[in-house]
């Protein structure tokens, strides 16, 4: 069997996390098996449906590396399609039209409640005639509905195993709001027929539409495809996760700085588990490792700090090059420009980020001191004359140096024979805030390189300046 797989999103939202996971199993399952990822768009609801919405899922899929292997499909463009199908089943009476108003619905289904029934249709309007139907419809277009014969459909879930629906307790399902207006159910059967959908991955709340489908299928003499549905994602209670946290939309960890493959990298395990320990993998990885017998039937566990764990993690195997393409739309436009300074700015900064937005704050002092107090520069019990004494020493020693590397082995030892003779505190200490402007920073050595000679002498002499103006 030629493995074909689709993910099939409504455009009536932003991509969130619960979709990216459908469509990265799905991918990650048709990557592995050397097969094909469909990407199909179910944007029948008139209503809700907006392009901007579709453009949104685009965009973060490819965003995401998760590509498609055919042009996307759109079900409004495949309404002709639907109607022959639909007419289909009209004509060999395997479904009808059905004019009960809500009302009449709501009566019935408060009444079955009342006898302790499973509320379902009652097949009122299976069995008008030619003439009836003509008469309502004057008045009321109505719905079509399936005949749904009672039956147990039975079916093996990759994931699930064997698992078994009584369709007595369905009723006959609507199927369209008209000929040319398909539901959930209907379309997707055809479409996954048409499309030559192998495999149906999906979330664990598909499935009791599965029996359905697979009705819909023998009704329509129609394969039906292999099943697998893919477990709830839980909160750290290990209940449903909320639907405000589940529907967050992608642009979201987007803004908040989350690389694409630490969100795959997360999301791939939220249900699935590797034959090891092993927690971080890079994409080729991940397609290598990946096989449907490894989803969980329980439950998986959402938890934001792993997400987090996970970014710091893929954002330290970046190389210095790459991470400053990823932190383009995140830091100023001139810092982007430097570039030299940058990739400094990024060696001593990476292993300390865990979102991209954490680098301006960790590596701004490298582009610009921020404003901090002259008694700042002041260690423990120094006073400022003597801070200001040696600032300068230090101030003349740097402008000395012309080595090729800066600063020099020769200034290197020399500053710390100085630093070892006044005390380090009292001379390494006015020198790190005199370079960084912050309490807590990489230390003055580091600092210097990143820095360079130019600014490492310009900034001392800053601070020099500040402090004379407090006597």
């Amino acid at each position: 069997m030629d493995v074909r797989v689709r993910f099939a999103p409504s455009p009536t939202g932003f991509l969130h996390i619960g979709g990216v996971r459908t469509a990265l199993f799905n991918w990650l399952f048709a990557r592995h098996e050397g097969g094909k990822f469909i990407l199909r768009i179910e944007d029948t609801d008139k209503q809700r449906s907006e392009r901007r919405f579709e453009d949104d899922i685009l965009k973060n899929l490819e965003w995401l590396g998760i590509t498609w292997d055919e042009p996307p499909a759109r079900q409004s463009e495949r309404l002709e399609i639907y109607e022959k199908n639909l007419k289909n089943l009209l004509d060999s009476h395997k479904a009808y039209y059905c004019f009960c108003t809500p009302e009449e619905l709501e009566d019935e289904y408060q009444a079955q409640m009342s006898q302790g029934l499973v509320p379902k249709y009652s097949g009122k309007c299976r069995s008008l005639s030619e003439e009836e139907r003509a008469v309502k419809q004057l008045k009321n277009p109505g719905v079509i509905r399936f005949r749904m014969r009672d039956h147990v459909v039975s079916f093996s879930d990759m994931i699930r195993g064997k698992v078994e629906f009584n369709t007595a307790l369905f009723g006959d399902i609507i199927i369209a709001k008209s000929l040319r207006e398909p539901l959930y159910n209907f379309a997707s059967v055809i479409d996954d027929a048409d499309m030559k959908i192998s495999h149906v991955i999906r979330g664990e709340e598909h499935l009791s539409n599965t029996p359905k489908q697979i009705m819909l299928q023998e009704a329509l003499d129609l394969p039906t495809p292999k099943y697998a549905h893919l477990p709830l994602i839980l909160g750290a209670d290990k209940k449903k996760l909320s639907k405000r946290v589940l529907t967050n939309s992608l642009n979201d960890y987007r803004a908040q700085g989350f690389l694409p493959s630490a969100i795959i990298n997360f999301l791939m395990l939220l249900g699935w588990h590797p034959s090891d320990d092993k927690e971080v993998f890079t994409v080729p990885e991940m397609i290598a490792a990946f096989s449907i017998k490894r989803v969980q039937k329980a439950g998986a566990i959402y938890n934001p700090e792993k997400l987090d764990w996970f970014n710091a993690m893929h954002i330290r195997q970046l190389s210095d090059v790459e991470l400053a393409q990823y932190l383009k739309p995140f830091i100023p436009e001139e810092w982007a420009s430097d570039k030299n300074r940058l990739l400094r700015a990024i060696a001593v900064t990476k292993e300390r980020m865990k979102s991209l937005t954490d680098f301006q704050k960790e590596a701004g002092f490298v582009f610009a001191v921020a404003e901090y107090p002259a008694t700042m520069l002041v260690w423990k019990s120094a006073t400022v004359p003597q801070t200001i004494t040696r600032l300068e020493y230090v101030h003349a020693l740097l402008t000395k140096d012309d080595g090729v590397v800066f600063p020099s082995e020769h200034t290197a030892t020399a500053l710390m024979e100085y630093a070892n003779k006044e005390g380090r505190g009292d001379v390494l200490w006015p020198l790190r805030v005199a370079l960084s402007g912050r309490e807590a920073s990489p230390g003055p050595a580091e600092l210097l390189r990143i820095l360079g000679k130019d600014e490492s002498v310009r900034r001392i002499a800053d601070a020099v300046q500040k402090l004379k103006h407090t006597l």
